[in-house]
């Protein structure tokens, strides 16, 4: 990523646009490059710019948020997607995670805590509303079979290592240079205990990490 997190915002209410870019201009290292009101529009701008993150809505008119997630993830699944919306209904927060969502942020949050959330998906730090962790873990839980999963102990001590770091919310490349590695070694350590866990992206690994501590 640049120094500069080049942003695209897709959502079809223009105030609300209006207001994502007046608090992205407050900051130096969040430029916007680009917004559009359908998915349609949004995936060819981010076609052609190359935005190092996108804010996108999940009820749109036309194609809906999670199908513009899965393409814009088809153009360059190392663009990082955080889901900006009203609903906090656990299906919505589950499609996201199994759809490879970097954050997932409430549209009713104080501006200032929005910012700060961007600042952070911004330096590639997963992001996600305080108060949707808990519906986030339910989601988890109802959407898997626990008894179809592995054991924590199955994983080596670099994939336990990394799946920490994930709960940090750190990005592949935090995580490689927190690590000494390779960021495509910390890429398939990361795809290797997804899969040994039976999950399907980051954001759920750190939610089942969470579910296992309560345990």
């Amino acid at each position: 990523m640049s120094e500069n997190c080049r942003v695209i915002t897709i959502d079809d209410h223009p105030l609300f646009r209006k207001g994502v870019a007046d608090l992205i201009a407050m900051v130096p290292e969040l430029v916007l490059i680009g917004e559009a009101a359908d998915a349609e529009t949004g995936i060819k701008l981010v076609e052609t710019l190359h935005p190092d993150m996108v804010l996108l809505d999940l009820n749109m008119k036309g194609m809906n948020g999670i199908d513009t997630l899965l393409a814009i993830k088809k153009i360059n699944v190392d663009i990082r997607v955080v889901m900006l919306t009203v609903s906090d209904h656990e299906s919505d927060i589950s499609a996201a995670m199994r759809a490879g969502a970097d954050g997932y942020l409430l549209k009713d949050m104080e501006p200032e805590d929005t910012l700060v959330c961007l600042q952070k998906a911004a330096q590639g730090r997963m992001v996600v509303s305080e108060r949707l962790m808990e519906q986030m873990a339910l989601a988890l839980r109802y959407a898997y079979n626990t008894s179809d999963k592995v054991e924590h102990e199955s994983l080596t001590d670099r994939e336990k290592e990394i799946l920490h770091l994930l709960t940090e919310g750190l990005s592949n490349k935090l995580i490689a240079r927190r690590l000494k590695i390779a960021e495509g070694t910390v890429k398939v350590h990361i795809k290797h205990l997804l899969k040994k866990l039976n999950l399907r992206s980051r954001v759920e690994a750190v939610v089942w990490v969470m579910n296992e501590q309560k345990e």
